[in-house]
């Protein structure tokens, strides 16, 4: 019995020895931890000031008064006309035959009769009154109204349009506005925090959203023009009717894009949102306040990018360049003497690859505008200056 008990307590003592020797153990251990948190917390509020963001305060102080709400609608002079042209166009019915349309007399007003009215948002680009907008917002318009933040209306002049790139510059007689700085959008990166800034659904005025650019360069094919220039950076900010003309800011409130359109299969934001970029912008903007309308130069020429077949098929000795198959009548490469069965190696300081080289050198020409063209003909180069002309 008394062994028994021995054992007893001595198992209960060595017990209380090892339950110390672990709270210890524990306690000590929990030091460490907590200083491993403390530390790490740390380093995370020492990172309060970094480039991210934490709130967009700034950027929407900055670019909220200077992006306005556009209003435009047809006159009737301009429906007309535009009824006019259509039936033009079309095959003659009985109303042309007996000189009047049947539908101007409706008491509704005519069913072909409808004005072409949109709302969208601008950029306020000068102090004195130039703003940025979308072609598809004002382009169909001549009664154009603005509407600042601050609740001022004008009435705008349209200054100018340019449908390749979808933008547009309207003008309101106002001084001492405010302007965003034009940021670089070629410096702008993927995952890079920015601001949509706008007016959707024509009732939600001064709007801000955030997002961050999900891609850049995006060639989407939404405007229709044969001379598109789509080169979209696309966010997932949202987006919505009404925002187009509409600021893209990065966090210090520089304009980086034009937002202009939104992928969705509904007629709202989806997901994803793109912008024209900034330094596209400002090269069409500034041609279009000086020169107004901006009027796309055509080369005249159909053909081929050289391929190994190309190559082989024409009796080519080169690698690179556009192979002319066609010179159309009365274009630019006519009159200039280019001819079927050139190949077009260089333009100005600008090496021809293939086709799509070809089309980003003759973004920015204007008509009237003096080029040099190198090609190959007989596989022997030769330059050969081309004054633009319109398209044909």
């Amino acid at each position: 019995m008394k062994t028994w008990v021995k054992l007893v307590l001595s198992g209960m003592i060595g017990g209380v020895f090892v339950l110390t020797g672990m709270l210890l153990i524990q306690k000590h251990q929990g030091v460490n931890l907590t200083g491993d948190t403390e530390s790490k917390a740390v380093a995370v509020n020492s990172n309060l000031n970094a480039s991210f963001p934490f709130d967009f305060k700034k950027a929407a102080a900055i670019a909220t008064p200077a992006v306005v709400r556009i209003t435009a609608e047809e006159s009737d002079q301009l429906v007309q006309n535009r009824l006019k042209n259509n039936r033009q166009r079309q095959p003659r019915t009985l109303e042309d035959y007996f000189g009047m349309d049947f539908f101007d007399f409706s008491p509704f007003g005519g069913q072909e009769f409808y004005k072409q009215r949109g709302v969208g948002s601008g950029v306020i680009y000068t102090s004195d009154g130039y703003i940025i907008t979308n072609n598809h917002v004002v382009g169909f318009a001549d009664n154009i109204e603005v509407t600042l933040p601050d609740k001022r209306t004008f009435k705008a002049t349209k200054i100018g349009t340019d449908p390749s790139t979808d933008l547009a510059v309207i003008k309101i007689e106002a001084n001492n506005l405010p302007t965003l700085k034009v940021g670089d959008s070629d410096k702008c990166s993927v995952g890079e925090w920015v601001l949509a800034v706008g007016n959707p659904f024509e009732y939600l005025t001064s709007t801000v959203t955030a997002g961050i650019i999900s891609a850049k360069g995006r060639n989407l094919d939404i405007i229709e023009n044969d001379r598109a220039i789509e080169e979209f950076i696309q966010t997932d900010a949202a987006v919505n009717p009404g925002n187009s003309g509409g600021a893209l800011v990065d966090d210090e409130g520089n304009l980086l894009g034009i937002n202009t359109a939104i992928a969705t299969p509904t007629g709202v934001y989806a997901g994803y949102s793109f912008a024209i970029p900034s330094n596209l912008m400002k090269k069409v903007v500034d041609e279009i306040i000086v020169n107004g309308d901006i009027e796309g130069a055509s080369l005249g020429v159909s053909g081929y990018t050289i391929t190994e077949e190309v190559k082989k098929q024409f009796g080519l000795k080169t690698e690179k360049g556009f192979y002319i198959e066609e010179v159309a009548n009365g274009s630019s490469a006519q009159f200039a003497g280019l001819l079927p069965g050139d190949v077009i190696i260089k333009i100005e300081d600008t090496e021809i690859n293939e086709f799509d080289d070809l089309v980003k050198v003759l973004k920015f020409v204007r008509v009237g505008e003096t080029i040099n063209v190198r090609v190959l003909r007989d596989n022997k180069p030769k330059d050969i200056t081309v004054k633009l002309r319109k398209g044909v």
